[in-house]
């Protein structure tokens, strides 16, 4: 039986000695700082010697570290060509992704074919929920909420803007519905209503409009086609009815938007966090989401 430290802390050590850095070590991981210090600790700690040193000229190898070093660069090295060799050419990936159902409707497959161009060697496979059965199997989420989640790496990638909107056909010679003749349209969330109307009607200080009326639905794709044959007014956030907005089907009874409170969050497992197609799409998402 071999007895080897962590091999992670032995990546952590190899990539801060080629880049004489925390920090850059850090970003080459993607990791925060804090960790890859931790890692080089426990590493020290098992070999009880000191591998580098801060200099005026920043960051050094101990002479036990540049010992070290080139040997550890040479296993990864073989390991890698290891790797190569066995596995199967232009093998494609599968990553899968939890998502809300109308996010990934409306959102992500319209950003999709960007995806696939430029990342062609991954399959994305998108289900609404997890089972306990593949729950291990799924790579990261996308989650609709207030605050980022415990126990793993959770990155708000856009907040709602919600504006209220109606069809074409209930505006009256240019004029927007009224509020109190027409049904509100509610989304449930959790078994509960979204507060969206709320926080709408406060924003545009109306207390004369009865909230809790109208019809509730445990879908926003039902929301946003009840909307569309003019069964009701909605409060969306619009980035999920761009197309609806652009092509006037559905037309801002105000141009008052509310930012948040909930957004779409990016929530990865930490054992799920160093695998590259995970990066990948992270690193995607995060520059889509904010162009």
């Amino acid at each position: 039986m071999r007895h080897l430290p962590a091999l992670n802390m032995l990546r952590v050590f190899e990539e801060v000695a080629r880049h004489r850095s925390f920090s850059q070590a850090a970003v080459g991981l993607n990791v925060t700082q804090g960790a890859v210090s931790r890692q080089i600790k426990q590493l020290e700690d098992y070999l009880g010697v000191a591998l580098f040193i801060r200099t005026p000229q920043g960051l050094s190898l101990t002479e036990a570290g540049f010992a070290l070093s080139p040997h550890l660069s040479d296993a990864f090295d073989h390991i890698e060509r290891a790797l190569h060799a066995v596995r199967v050419p232009n093998l494609r990936q599968r990553l899968r992704i939890v998502a809300p159902p109308t996010w990934a409707t409306r959102w992500l497959s319209a950003h999709l074919r960007r995806f696939c161009e430029r990342y062609p060697d991954i399959n994305l496979s998108v289900a609404h929920q997890a089972t306990h059965d593949n729950l291990a199997e799924v790579d990261c989420q996308i989650r609709f909420g207030l605050e980022p989640a415990a126990h793993c790496s959770s990155e708000l990638l856009v907040m709602e803007r919600h504006i209220a909107v109606a069809s074409p056909e209930l505006f009256s010679d240019g004029q927007p519905p009224d509020l109190q003749r027409f049904a509100l349209l509610h989304i449930l969330h959790d078994g509960k209503r979204l507060k969206v109307w709320e926080n709408w009607l406060a924003a545009m200080g109306r207390e004369d409009v009865d909230a809790g009326q109208g019809l509730e639905f445990s879908t926003l794709d039902q929301v946003i086609h009840t909307a569309l044959a003019g069964g009701g007014l909605a409060v969306i956030d619009r980035q999920m009815i761009e197309r609806e907005l652009a092509t006037g089907s559905l037309l801002p009874i105000t141009p008052i938007e509310v930012i948040g409170p909930y957004g779409y969050w990016l929530d990865v497992a930490t054992d799920k966090q160093g695998l590259s197609k995970v990066r990948l799409f992270t690193q995607w998402l995060g520059q889509v989401s904010n162009p």
